[in-house]
């Protein structure tokens, strides 16, 4: 990565986005090791991260996710996800988070040097431009070894620097043995509890959190994905 030590940098992340790209790579992130590991490089500001929510649900996979998110040094922008049925009967989620993205990045622009903005979607092109004619220099982190690559080329263009999220990985993946241990620790406290209580176990590491995320299907964020 390219910082410098006294660099203001603030974080945007897709949620959905860098969920999908890193596991297309084959690896899960530590969100605390992500954080530690920008804050070693550069002077942090912030860390927003962005997804969208079914609300309607009486448990949401991504809850446990979120709340150790926004309890570990993270600034968390919801919003409710919008169902509906294609024309092939289908259920389908969307939720896309653009608009909340840009409009903090143009907000945090002027009390920042550095923007590193984790996706690659080509829509965000243009916010890139606008900042960039700020004066604020702006990484983008995203994958171009996936199949099809994760990032749009405009956009990898554009950014002053471009970051392959699977060059980031020995410093921010997952370990597989804390993994384990979590997912075990986890499976006795529901049997402690009967089964009832999952949706209000406090999770003390994003680990534990993930375990939560990983058990249903439905918690992939891809498909906010438009």
């Amino acid at each position: 990565m390219k910082f410098y030590q006294q660099e203001r940098v603030a974080l945007f992340i897709d949620g959905a986005n860098l969920y999908s790209a890193a596991r297309s790579l084959g690896f899960e992130i530590d969100y605390r090791r992500l954080l530690d590991s920008f804050r070693k490089e550069s002077h942090l500001v912030r860390a927003f991260y962005y997804t969208a929510l079914v609300e309607d649900q009486e448990y949401s996979p991504l809850r446990p996710l979120i709340d150790w998110l926004d309890y570990n040094g993270f600034t968390m922008v919801t919003k409710p996800a919008k169902e509906y049925t294609d024309a092939m009967g289908r259920r389908k989620v969307k939720g896309n988070m653009d608009i909340e993205l840009a409009i903090d990045v143009m907000e945090m622009a002027p009390h920042i040097d550095h923007v590193v903005l984790f996706s690659g979607d080509g829509d965000f092109r243009r916010l890139v431009e606008a900042v960039q004619r700020k004066g604020v220099r702006v990484s983008v982190v995203s994958s171009t070894r996936t199949q099809p690559p994760m990032v749009a080329d405009e956009l990898r263009r554009q950014a002053d620097t471009f970051i392959e999220l699977q060059d980031l990985m020995p410093k921010i993946m997952r370990d597989q043995a804390a993994r384990d241990q979590s997912r075990t620790a986890g499976v006795h406290a529901t049997l402690r509890s009967g089964g009832n209580e999952r949706s209000n176990v406090a999770h003390s590491s994003p680990a534990q959190a993930m375990d939560d995320f990983d058990e249903i299907d439905t918690a992939d964020p891809r498909k906010h994905l438009r």
